[in-house]
């Protein structure tokens, strides 16, 4: 069982820089590197130092000099405006160069950043690898951020440019960008020299005379740029995570190791080859949308899909099949939220049925834990392997996956299955010692990580360290909870912080979850801990019922509690739980749990910046005011 992927995983852990350097050498490099790993700064490892490269030359010019310039690049498919575009790799090498010229004459030199404040249109793509291009390291914010969080960014970064459209489209209304970045520059103390704007039908943007430029005209005037070769260790890209103090970590990736792991993992995690078509259904304001929508497909020689529209409502909750079966999708990568809301919406999977999916190899899932009853749906409906697989917008490719091109494994339902390749993985106890297999402890990377996962923060190398690198010496500490158990099958249960203490007994909220997933009239659910003057923290769940289930809220309730004390136990001390209309996520479709727990505590809170609709807090509010939690 297992022996060709375990032979794999043993030599990347045990001959790391044998096994890095010859993946490596599948990539262009203008200048080989000296030492495939750099230990000499411990525990900041550096890969491929000495070497230069260039990101855009290998996702993109590359392919057209091989001859496949004519194979297209990127599908633009936009149900919100109801239209759709193919760009090819010709086309797209062309777009780069020419937009490359144009933050040129902007001023913009290498080294210097570039904010990217764009919806999900094929621009942002072309933004990103031209700043790659010409060395500019780019800040991708998602589009309609709001404007502090824009300056917060802005003061931290420094861009010399901003590149923005004038507007995003969201189901139901348009959001103008430029008053929202007009008022962040008024906010921010560092001023950029020039804001390039792209200039949408649905709104035309007011500008700036002097400080703003016309897209169309910039690049009418701009000349063809050739990529520049860049050292290794040079920063492609910072993109800024939330961080528990409020101020936001700027998590950057550099240029050699970023390109090896991406380029890596299309094949062996997904089990694309070149010329096919490949999904992820994100935004390029995250750390998805930045790997697995823009960098490895490309790399690859895929083509990559651009979805501007969401899982239901873009018309119904049929748009994934539609986008699958028109474009011949041989793997979706999207978060368990999407399917969690089709699921909703489509219970019996009636739209799917209307469409020819049948090209579909695999469905991936990631972005928060995959609860078995989703991840049952999924698997029944579309009859392909459903692989939940485990990773961080600081890691930028997954810890732990079922690695599809290097051995399809059987699944364990909530569980991302092993490590990856790479990934030295660990659970420990508070002292930093490692726990017996079945023991839920913290979950922790063995330094050295692997290529392409963050070197640093952004202008914050104390506080990278403080944060993750300070509690236990030698490992990585991703702030995740779990277990290994005996098949070495690793099981993500929550945040650290998540991990309830009831009366002494450690609980994960996860564990609970995926006991109240498995209700029939739940579409999804949260739990949070919550004070209690008796046993120190009690579990809260808040269930969102499927479409149409009418029965008496009171009956699913105390069915639900039944459920969590014949499958978890009493211990668990589960009698609270409420029907709630719907949950509050960010945009990524991440669930704020924190904010919840605090509402339910009574402690001071703060509206999140990456929030889909502030307006579901008053409705958890109230539902948790009439168990007895919140003001």
């Amino acid at each position: 069982m297992r022996k060709k992927f375990d032979a794999i995983y043993r030599r990347s852990i045990e001959e790391p820089e044998a096994y890095w350097g010859e993946i490596a050498e599948q990539l262009h490099w203008d200048r080989k590197w000296d030492k495939v790993l750099d230990g000499s700064d411990a525990p900041y490892y550096r890969w491929f130092t000495g070497g230069q490269t260039n990101v855009c030359y290998n996702a993109v010019d590359r392919h057209v000099e091989s001859g496949h310039g004519d194979q297209v690049a990127i599908i633009h498919d936009s149900p919100i405006t109801g239209s759709q575009r193919k760009i090819t790799y010709a086309e797209l090498q062309e777009q780069i160069s020419l937009f490359a010229g144009a933050l040129r004459n902007a001023g913009v030199d290498t080294g210097d950043r570039v904010i990217i404040y764009m919806p999900m249109i094929p621009e942002a793509l072309v933004a990103m690898l031209a700043c790659a291009r010409i060395g500019a390291v780019h800040s991708v914010v998602f589009g309609g951020f709001a404007s502090n969080e824009l300056a917060v960014r802005i003061n931290d970064c420094v861009p010399k440019v901003i590149v923005a459209a004038s507007c995003g489209i969201e189901p139901g209304r348009v959001v103008a960008y430029k008053p929202l970045l007009d008022r962040a520059i008024e906010l921010a103390r560092h001023k950029p020299d020039h804001c390039i704007i792209f200039q949408r039908p649905e709104v035309t943007a007011d500008m700036q005379p002097g400080r703003d430029i016309d897209w169309q005209e910039a690049v009418a005037a701009a000349e063809p740029t050739d990529c520049v070769p860049m050292d290794a260790l040079a920063p492609l890209y910072i993109l800024y995570t939330s961080g528990t103090t409020g101020q936001p970590k700027g998590v950057v990736r550099d240029t050699g190791g970023g390109i090896v792991a991406l380029h890596w993992t299309m094949k062996n995690i997904y089990n694309v080859e070149p010329g096919e078509v490949y999904w992820a259904a994100s935004d390029v304001g995250w750390v998805v949308g930045h790997s697995y929508i823009v960098y490895a497909p490309l790399l690859a020689r895929n083509t990559t899909v651009v979805f501007e529209g969401k899982p239901v409502g873009t018309p119904d909750p049929g748009v994934f099949w539609r986008v699958i079966a028109e474009h011949d999708v041989k793997v979706l990568f999207t978060a368990p939220t999407a399917f969690r809301a089709i699921k909703k919406e489509d219970p019996g999977g009636s739209y799917l049925e209307k469409y020819d999916t049948s090209g579909l190899r695999a469905l991936f899932l990631a972005g928060e834990r995959t609860d078995p009853d989703t991840l049952q749906w999924a698997s029944d409906k579309l009859g392909v392997p459903v692989i939940d697989h485990w990773w961080q917008t600081e890691t930028g490719w997954a810890i732990c996956a079922n690695c599809l091109g290097i051995e399809l494994l059987p699944v364990k339902q909530g569980s991302p299955t092993l490590p990856v390749p790479g990934w030295n993985l660990a659970v420990l106890d508070d002292e930093g010692e490692p726990v017996v297999s079945g023991d839920i402890g913290s979950l922790a990377v063995k330094l050295p990580l692997p290529p392409g996962t963050f070197p640093t923060l952004w202008n914050a190398r104390e506080r990278m360290f403080d944060a993750y690198l300070r509690r236990f010496p030698g490992y990585y500490e991703t702030g995740d909870a779990g277990f290994i158990d005996e098949d070495g099958y690793v099981f993500v249960m929550s945040r650290t912080d998540d991990v309830i203490n009831v009366a002494g007994h450690r609980l994960s909220t996860g564990a609970i979850e995926e006991v109240l997933a498995s209700h029939p009239d739940v579409a999804e659910c949260a739990v949070i801990g919550v004070r209690d003057d008796l046993k120190g923290e009690v579990p809260l769940g808040c269930l969102v019922l499927s479409s149409g289930v009418d029965r008496d809220h009171g009956e699913i309730v105390a069915e639900c509690i039944g459920l969590v004390r014949e499958h978890i136990g009493p211990v668990a001390a589960f009698k609270l739980a409420a029907v709630v209309p719907r949950l509050p996520k960010t945009r990524s479709g991440k669930i704020l749990r924190g904010t919840m727990k605090k509402i339910a505590d009574r402690d001071a809170w703060k509206m999140p910046a990456t929030i889909d609709d502030p307006a579901i807090l008053d409705e958890i509010t109230s539902a948790l005011k009439a168990l007895g939690y919140a003001d």
